[in-house]
């Protein structure tokens, strides 16, 4: 029987019935739109329709009481042309703030659920006169992925790049037809596997409102923004204005396009998401979602009804209660399933492992739900270990086996080193060695450590060694914003400089930086544009610019040339040497019966590391079978680092018979003789000794 032929209730000319509480949100059902939303403490609930791009509500539906199934409003409105209508909700209850509720039937919100989200298709990039509406879209569209499935690659594999979809193309450099997009993305996917990252972590791409600082410049006058976007509006919609084709409502189906091109490229996605906190900010932050609809269940509230703020930004999400878990999941599980992401990274994750009252929990049942969900099984999680509470958890983040973490430490330990601070080289072990003493005690692998030296969140890796402080009064908040504690190292002069002395210095401690990341064990992450020299003027914190200086610059100066060489070389040596990228930790003994350990530590003299405070040296070498041939000869890599002011001659180990010393990669040397190719190594003209000039590393490559 028809279920039309018995509807319980109309309302004009809208026919209705009992819904399906779930899935929650708007959803297609035979004949009709389903809609379901959860409020634990809400008294009554109201559908406002939208004709699309009205201005006001075409009608307005309350749910009848009846049609409330627990704490779960769900109805169904027959015959619903799903292409006309935008939607909101209202929600009654009380309004008492000491008691956690905000309840009022004047604000339309936005579903939670929403999988499209209309209202602000194009980039604003300063406030609007009038504060943006939301509005759910109730989606339906099919997308033929072929035989395009997640990529799934082993996480000893990975090589991550940490990328902003906007500022990735939207300089007029970029030469795409569709700058500052997804598609804009889909159009340089090949960049990425010609430089040999096989995954990409994109920065916020669910659904934000870049007009939502309220600052202004003081050099210019002109408005600030929220750039980077860590501050979620709807969780299960792209970022509408990041799609070439939002004003046509086709962001989901450019997403996945985007998506099918990158895996055809052999590049996985890794979304970096924010459910620590949302855009509604602290008491005096605006209504959007889930504040009207259930403030006390959706956030972290203490005894006096005030907004615990664990995260900086006004707010923190429950994530621990029962409810707010089972959003989060089936939030995940939709990108997985539809989007076919390949992994997320969890800003501020210490969050996710505090209690309903803000106390950190030993065993977080959201961190255990997500480790040994199904459908998530095959997904990468890495947490971003530590809150604005306090709570650094790097080395202790509960990882159920599964979780990986940004390793912090390594990116601390390994700027201070290479800037020649005093008492780092015991410590750089542990690094390189992908952190045991942070992750081996609890049974995790190297790869549990994402080793980093920069981040969207810091010096990009030039402005590493071009700036000694932060240069952010830009930001409007004078220069309080971003880190104070950087390890930073000007080279002698704050700010770009015509010194070329400096200017190569500098050059060759990114070269450093990028040698060291890809020879220690883990899994490595650069920064977009890192590889070509991209500046910030020494902003560490350019979370509020959307200016061409803040954007990748495609055209290459001579030093950006080198650097984008250099990388391409390190990252294929990387790929060609499975020594580099262990899935299990070395152990220092022979593994493989040549007499040698996988693992050796040595100073200037071989075999005899300088472990003092005052040693600024360290080289080590690996010793394995190479590639396939599990049954040939061993194969040995050397590294030198003389983070000295002054040039050290090395003394080599020696080979077993029949072996000699090639080099790979000096970056104390000139383009093109920093790096070459691998296989294409040249032999040592002097097998005992290396000299090593001041602030250079060396690969050798015993063969």
């Amino acid at each position: 029987m028809d279920e039309r032929s018995n509807p319980t209730h109309s309302h004009g000319e809208f026919k209705l019935r009992y819904g399906h509480p779930l899935p929650f949100g708007s959803s297609h059902v035979p004949h009709g739109v389903n809609f379901s939303i959860f409020s634990a403490h809400a008294t009554g609930c109201t559908l406002v329709l939208f004709e699309r791009g009205a201005a006001e509500p075409l009608v307005e539906i309350p749910f009848p009481p009846e049609y409330r199934l627990g704490q779960v409003w769900a109805m169904t409105v027959d015959d619903l042309d799903y292409e006309k209508f935008d939607y909101g909700f209202r929600f009654e209850g009380p309004y008492d703030p000491r008691e956690g509720h905000y309840f009022d039937p004047k604000n339309i919100v936005l579903d939670p659920h929403a999988r499209k989200i209309a209202g602000r298709e194009v980039w604003m990039g300063r406030p609007t006169v009038t504060p943006p509406i939301h509005r759910g879209r109730i989606p339906h569209e099919e997308f033929y992925w072929e035989h395009s499935r997640p990529l799934r690659s082993p996480e000893s594999e990975l090589i991550i790049y940490e990328m902003h979809v906007r500022g990735f193309t939207r300089h007029s450099s970029s030469g795409v037809q569709h700058p500052g997009t997804f598609e804009g993305i889909r159009e340089k996917a090949a960049y990425f596997s010609e430089l040999g990252v096989n995954c990409i972590e994109l920065m916020p791409v669910f659904e934000f409102d870049e007009c939502e600082n309220t600052r202004t410049n003081p050099a210019t006058g002109e408005p600030l923004c929220n750039y980077w976007g860590y501050s979620t509006v709807g969780f299960f919609a792209p970022k509408c204005s990041y799609a070439a084709s939002a004003e046509l409502g086709r962001q989901v189906h450019e997403f996945k396009h985007m998506m099918k091109t990158l895996h055809a490229e052999g590049v996985e996605v890794v979304l970096d998401v924010v459910f620590n906190h949302t855009a509604e900010g602290g008491a005096d932050g605006p209504v959007i979602s889930f504040r009207g609809i259930d403030n006390k269940t959706y956030y972290i509230i203490d005894a006096k009804g005030r907004f615990s703020n664990y995260t900086g930004c006004g707010n923190t999400v429950n994530c621990n209660h029962p409810a707010v878990r089972g959003f989060v999941i089936s939030c995940l599980r939709y990108w997985a399933a539809e989007f076919h992401i390949d992994g997320f990274r969890f800003d501020l994750a210490s969050v996710l492992g505090r209690d309903t009252s803000g106390a950190p929990l030993l065993n977080p049942p959201l961190l255990e739900s997500l480790a040994y969900d199904p459908v998530l099984a095959g997904c990468d999680l890495i947490a971003e270990a530590w809150d604005a509470g306090g709570l650094y958890q790097v080395g202790n983040f509960p990882s159920y086996g599964r979780w990986m973490e940004w390793n912090g430490k390594f990116r601390d330990c390994v700027r201070r080193f290479l800037k020649g601070d005093s008492g780092m080289v015991g410590e750089m072990v542990q690094r390189i060695m992908g952190s045991p003493d942070l992750y081996a005690a609890a049974g995790r692998k190297p790869t549990a450590s994402v080793n980093f030296i920069t981040c969207h969140d810091g010096f990009t890796l030039r402005d590493l060694f071009t700036y000694n402080e932060k240069h952010n009064l830009e930001n409007g908040e004078n220069n309080n914003d971003g880190g104070n504690d950087n390890h930073s190292w000007n080279c002698g002069v704050e700010g770009e400089t015509d010194d070329l002395e400096v200017r190569e210095l500098r050059l060759r401690q990114c070269k450093n930086a990028m040698l060291l990341l890809l020879t220690s064990q883990g899994v490595p992450m650069i920064y977009m544009g890192d590889e070509r020299g991209r500046a910030q003027r020494g902003n560490n914190n350019a979370y509020c610019h959307d200016e061409d200086w803040n954007w990748m610059n495609w055209d290459l100066d001579a030093e950006g040339e080198s650097m984008l060489r250099f990388t391409k070389g390190m990252i294929a040596f990387r790929k060609a040497n499975p020594a580099l990228r262990q899935p299990e930790f070395l152990t220092g003994r022979d593994q493989i019966g040549s007499g040698y350990p996988d693992i050796s530590w040595h100073g200037v003299l071989p075999w005899r590391p300088d472990w003092t405070a005052s040693s600024r040296s360290l080289a080590f070498m690996l010793c394995g079978r190479h590639g396939e041939a599990a049954g040939g000869p061993p194969h040995f890599l050397y590294v030198a680092m003389n983070m000295f002011c002054k040039p050290l001659e090395f003394t080599l180990p020696v080979l077993p018979k029949g072996m000699s010393w090639h080099v790979f990669s000096d970056t104390g040397l000139p383009a093109p003789d920093d790096i070459t190719v691998p296989g294409g190594e040249k032999v040592l003209a002097r097998q005992k000794q290396y000299s090593v000039r001041e602030w250079t590393s060396i690969i050798l490559v015993g063969k």
